[in-house]
């Protein structure tokens, strides 16, 4: 159990660390992505004004196929939504993990469809 707390502090020191640089305006908000053993899920943040500008998940969607598929539907849903939300911008909160695998399935995807990370 040693290792697994350990293994939990380190990922929260990581996810501070990257939170203390990045943060997200009205202009650029912030595109926090988290992923779970099932889902991914991703949001654009103003987190000048608190609110949530855009959301995407895998949750009750009919979505099939593996995680790294699933990220990239939700990376191209997201991107759509930010840009019916006017926004071409975005900064990238990877929330402690390795930019690799899913996560880089989901950025490429949202920069397929215009959204600059």
């Amino acid at each position: 159990m040693a290792d697994l707390a350990k293994k939990l502090l380190n990922k929260s020191l990581r996810k501070n660390r990257v939170r203390a640089r990045v943060s997200g305006t009205a202009e650029r908000p912030r595109l926090t992505v988290t992923i779970s053993n099932k889902h991914v899920s991703a949001q654009l943040i103003d987190d000048v004004a608190a609110k949530t500008l855009a959301a995407s998940t895998t949750v009750g969607s009919k979505q099939t196929g593996s995680l790294k598929e699933q990220a990239a539907f939700v990376g191209t849903d997201i991107a759509k939504k930010a840009k019916k939300a006017k926004i071409e911008k975005a900064v990238f909160d990877r929330n402690g993990r390795q930019y690799a695998g899913r996560l880089s399935a989901l950025a490429d995807a949202a920069r397929k469809e215009g959204l600059e990370i």
